[in-house]
């Protein structure tokens, strides 16, 4: 679909036409986060309601697959690239920064924000109504999710700055947010101004934001550029993960001394060029198994529905725990360790809260799903 090794590649010279590989990656990404949560979450009760760990915490070694599955840092790049896209295209129709950015954040904020405040006022009545203590946990494990849009929407307010940013210093205001990424680090971690940590938040992200800017460019590079890409990303992890300074999760695991991801770590920064590298490596793949028809209307199928599953598919789990639980007369023991039935349960976890997150889209999300 594009030839490898110069800026005269045919997606780099057509520029505007629709990059199925783009829409996989945007799609996938969410997807896998569904995934995870949905497979890897290991509910333990106590007195206070439910809370959350996973099996990283038992496994030894199982951190290594986060380098894959830990996709945020993907997600936000390829927002950035369409984001850049959507802009042009929009400018070009004589729509101004303002309103464009404003229309962004509306169509995001809106169903976000909907369903927080629905399982806010839900959660409240039943705390009223039933005097259970604890229900405000379990709307707090059902929303946390949303934390990631909540950082996306300020990243397209801060839209108009970073495209003044790219214009003004292309390629050098990704090496000024990886530093900054990394003083941050110095004075989070050796000097002990924990606050400082959040900043990264920002930084991390908006690099990974900023990065999607030079997604042609990167497309254009001759292959072996993008193995390269690959290794540094890989040896970076590598080096910062085993200097005893970072752990090696790249989510946060019950135990571990800091997490990487709340707030994110330069960590995140060597994940985010490792990704790009994996990617650029399966492009010619991937581009041609997504010229097959099977494979467009897969394509097409989870883009249409991947933003409605992942906004929905917290309650879907919370309904089929609940449905779970009354089955079994109550919530069961707290988990520990996983143990081998754990694992070959792992399609039914899966499956059951799936089945419980279609309707809710349909009712809720129907309209949103057929407008993408």
């Amino acid at each position: 679909m594009s030839e490898r090794g110069g800026d005269t590649s045919p997606r780099v010279a057509a520029g505007r036409q629709r990059d199925k590989y783009v829409d996989w990656l945007r799609a996938v990404s969410l997807l896998v986060v569904v995934l995870w949560h949905w497979a890897f979450t290991i509910l333990q009760w106590g007195p206070d309601g439910p809370s959350p760990t996973s099996p990283l915490g038992f496994t030894s070694g199982l951190w290594i697959l986060t380098w894959l599955l830990q996709v945020l840092p993907l997600f936000f790049y390829v927002g950035g690239h369409v984001h850049l896209l959507s802009w042009e295209r929009a400018r070009e129709r004589g729509v101004g920064i303002g309103t464009f950015v404003w229309r962004r954040i509306r169509s995001l904020a809106i169903p976000a924000l909907a369903l927080a405040v629905t399982w806010i006022v839900l959660g409240a009545i039943v705390t009223w109504a039933f005097g259970i203590g604890w229900m405000n946990r379990v709307v707090l494990l059902i929303i946390s999710p949303l934390w990631f849009i909540a950082v996306y929407l300020v990243l397209i307010a801060l839209l108009p700055i970073a495209l003044w940013l790219h214009r003004r210093f292309d390629v050098l205001i990704l090496i000024w947010l990886a530093g900054a990424a990394l003083v941050v680090d110095v004075l989070r971690l050796r000097y002990g101004y924990e606050a400082a940590g959040w900043l990264n938040m920002i930084i991390v992200w908006g690099l990974a934001h900023q990065a999607g800017f030079f997604y042609d460019r990167v497309v254009a590079l001759a292959r072996q550029f993008d193995v390269a890409i690959l290794w540094t990303g890989l040896f970076g992890l590598f080096g910062l993960v085993y200097s005893g300074i970072y752990p090696g999760s790249m989510v946060g695991v019950p135990g571990d001394k800091l997490s990487n991801m709340a707030p994110p770590t330069f960590v995140i920064v060597a994940l985010l060029v490792f990704q790009i590298g994996l990617v650029e490596v399966l492009r010619p793949s991937m581009e041609r198994l997504l010229e097959r028809p099977r494979w467009q209307r897969v394509n097409e199928t989870v883009n249409r529905f991947a933003l409605p599953l992942f906004l929905f598919h917290t309650t879907g789990m919370a309904i089929w725990v609940a449905l779970t639980w009354w089955l079994l007369g109550g919530a069961p023991p707290g988990q520990g360790a996983p143990d081998l039935s754990w694992w070959l349960e792992r399609p039914l976890a899966v499956i059951g809260p799936l089945l419980c997150t279609f309707p809710v889209i349909m009712l809720f999300g129907r309209r949103r799903a057929a407008k993408r």
